[in-house]
C-alpha cells in the first residue's frame, strides 16, 4: 500500500485544495479534487469518471447534510435524448464519516503525482430515495442545495428518515421540511431494467464510488517541553466507500444506462 504523505499546517486559512490521484477497481486513474472551507464549514469533493459521469459532493457540517450532484452523459444513439442529465441526492451526513472542514483546510500534500490507495474499504451502502425535493424550498434543508442542484430541476431526491433526523424530534421543524418534499410511489413502481417503454415511470438505480477520502484523523503521542505526555494530530485515515441510489423517474428515458429490457 502506498504510504500517504499528508501533513498538517496549523495556520488560519480560508480554504485549501488537494488534488488526489486514485485508481478505481478497473485500474482507471481518477483525479479527485477536495476543498475545505472552514469559514463556511463545508467540504467539497469532485471528479469525473472515464465514461463522462461527473460527481460533485458537498458536505454542510452545520446542517449535517451531504449533497451528491451526479451528471451522466446521454445516449449518443438517441436523437431525442439530452446530451447529459443531472441528479441530486440530499441525505443525512454523519460527522464520523469525514474529517472536519478545519482539519481539511490544514492538510498539505507532498508528492502530488503519487497514486493514492485508501487504508479502509467501507463497502457499499444502498440508499432508497423516497422523496422528491422542491428546489425553491430546499434552503430549509441546506442553503447549498439550490446552487448545486438548480440544473437537476425536478431530479432532486432525499429520504423521509433523513428529514426526521434533521428535525431532531421537533415537529415544527419536521413539518417545514416536509413542505419542501413530496412522496414517490416507490413500492408500486417497477425497476427500470424491467420496463420496455421509454415513457413509462420506473425506479432507476445509479451507483457511485468515492475511491479515496479522509475519513478520520490519526493521533500520535509525544512529550511537550515540560516532559508531559501529550496527544497531537499527526495524519489522516483514508477510506473508500460506494453508494447505490434508487430513485423515481417519470420515464425510463431518464435512466437509459439500466440494462435493456428483454422479452
Amino acid at each position: 500500500m502506498t504510504k500517504i504523505t499528508l501533513i498538517f499546517i496549523c495556520v488560519n486559512i480560508v480554504s485549501s485544495q488537494l488534488v488526489i490521484n486514485v485508481k478505481n477497481k478497473g485500474g482507471d486513474l481518477i483525479q479527485e479534487t477536495l476543498t475545505g472551507e472552514p469559514d463556511k464549514n463545508t467540504i467539497s469533493l469532485e471528479f469525473q469518471k472515464l465514461d463522462g459521469t461527473y460527481l460533485k459532493m458537498r458536505i454542510d457540517f452545520k446542517s449535517e447534510v451531504q449533497i451528491f450532484k451526479m451528471t451522466v452523459l446521454g445516449e449518443e444513439e438517441r436523437l431525442d435524448d439530452k446530451q447529459h442529465q443531472s441528479m441530486c441526492f440530499v441525505f443525512k451526513f454523519l460527522k464520523s464519516e469525514f474529517i472536519t472542514a478545519d482539519a481539511m483546510s490544514k492538510l498539505r500534500q507532498k508528492n502530488p503525482g503519487t497514486i493514492r490507495n485508501p487504508e479502509e474499504d467501507k463497502g457499499q451502502e444502498r440508499l432508497i430515495m423516497t422523496l422528491g425535493v422542491n428546489l425553491d424550498l430546499a434552503k430549509s434543508i441546506s442553503p447549498y442545495v439550490f446552487n448545486m442542484c438548480s440544473k437537476a430541476e425536478t431530479l432532486i431526491f432525499s429520504r423521509e428518515s433523513d428529514l426526521k433526523a434533521w428535525s431532531a424530534g421537533n415537529n415544527q421543524t419536521y413539518t417545514s421540511l416536509l413542505e419542501a418534499a413530496h412522496q414517490f410511489p416507490m413500492s408500486t413502481t417497477p425497476r427500470c431494467d424491467t420496463v420496455k417503454e421509454t415513457d413509462q415511470p420506473c425506479v432507476c438505480r445509479l451507483p457511485i464510488c468515492i475511491g479515496w477520502y479522509p475519513c478520520g484523523l490519526k493521533y500520535c503521542r509525544g512529550r511537550d517541553s515540560a516532559g508531559k505526555t501529550v496527544s497531537y494530530r499527526c495524519g489522516i485515515k483514508t477510506c473508500k466507500k460506494c453508494r447505490v441510489f434508487d430513485y423515481y423517474v417519470e420515464q425510463k428515458l431518464n435512466c437509459m444506462w439500466e440494462s435493456v429490457y428483454k422479452d
